[in-house]
């Protein structure tokens, strides 16, 4: 299984996160593409089987500025090939911020409705007001998403 991981940090931290579950796919045997400069070129190049996303949310709501071409340049082809491959989406945001919270996450996921991939597990949306630690914190999700992408 080859896994495009989409990744938007601003800080740091939503890589961190990336980087987390890409060594747990590759623990799982799975191919995986953590590039977080990557571009429409580079994941088509890959062929993924699968994609999550990673992403913070910056400004009022939006996606950080590291993928947003690659997000601008995914909406502007919507690669057929993608349709129907299983997807899914880790959002960082604080909750303080009340209606954009996870925003950038919540862009991804509309993106991939655009695509036709299927949501195999619901948005993990994780809140910087309350974890420290969101890498571990995201580890339960990540096996799920593993587990769904195997079955």
């Amino acid at each position: 299984m080859k896994v495009a991981i989409l990744c938007g940090s601003v800080y740091g931290t939503a890589e961190e996160v990336a980087r987390n579950a890409k060594q747990l796919l590759t623990a799982a045997k799975c191919e995986v593409l953590l590039n977080t400069r990557a571009t429409l070129a580079d994941v088509q190049a890959f062929a993924p089987d699968a994609f999550l996303a990673v992403t913070s949310t910056t400004g009022m709501g939006e996606l950080p500025d590291n993928l947003m071409p690659l997000y601008c340049a995914i909406r502007d082809v919507l690669p057929a090939a993608w349709r129907g491959l299983p997807g899914a989406v880790i959002a960082l945001g604080d909750e303080s911020y009340g209606d954009t919270f996870c925003g950038g996450g919540e862009q991804m996921r509309e993106l991939f409705a655009e695509l036709g991939l299927r949501e195999v597990q619901p948005m993990l949306r994780l809140d910087s007001s309350v974890t420290v630690t969101p890498e571990s914190d995201s580890e339960p999700w990540v096996e799920e998403f593993i587990r769904a992408l195997t079955q």
